[in-house]
């Protein structure tokens, strides 16, 4: 999701300044506000803790940018600043969700090596059942 948010929000970003609703006829330098957002886009694929959290610190940055507009600006750029607030919300979600579980799974983890005693089994972690094994 948190992929699909990204991408959906680098195509509103280019498609936003260059063709449905720019500042200037023709498209404006704001294009470039979609650069940074394509930077985290190889981490997120690659599933690395460090980018999907500071990549939910960077999309509030976006999420400013389009209460602003949705405020400030006219028919269509402030219905693109909605669409805008809804994928930094989606995106923001999905990442801290992310964070979330992946440190929740790794605590379980790290719980069961640490507190399993050396002669029990995998499967029952109690150490108190007879070993089928000689």
């Amino acid at each position: 999701m948190a992929v699909a948010s990204l991408i959906g929000l680098i195509a509103l970003s280019l498609a936003w300044e260059l063709v449905l609703a720019p500042l200037r006829p023709g498209g404006s330098w704001l294009v470039l506000k979609a650069l940074p957002l394509c930077l985290p886009l190889a981490g997120l694929l690659k599933n690395r803790m460090y980018t999907y959290r500071w990549v939910s610190l960077v999309v509030w940055l976006y999420f400013i940018e389009g209460v602003v507009r949705a405020y400030g600006d006219a028919w269509p750029s402030n219905a693109l600043a909605g669409l805008e607030i809804a994928l930094c919300l989606s995106l923001f979600t999905a990442a801290a969700l992310h964070v979330r579980l992946r440190l929740y799974h790794a605590d379980q983890v790290g719980l069961d090596h640490t507190t399993r005693p050396s002669n029990s089994s995998p499967v029952s972690g109690t150490g108190t059942e007879a070993s089928p094994h000689p």
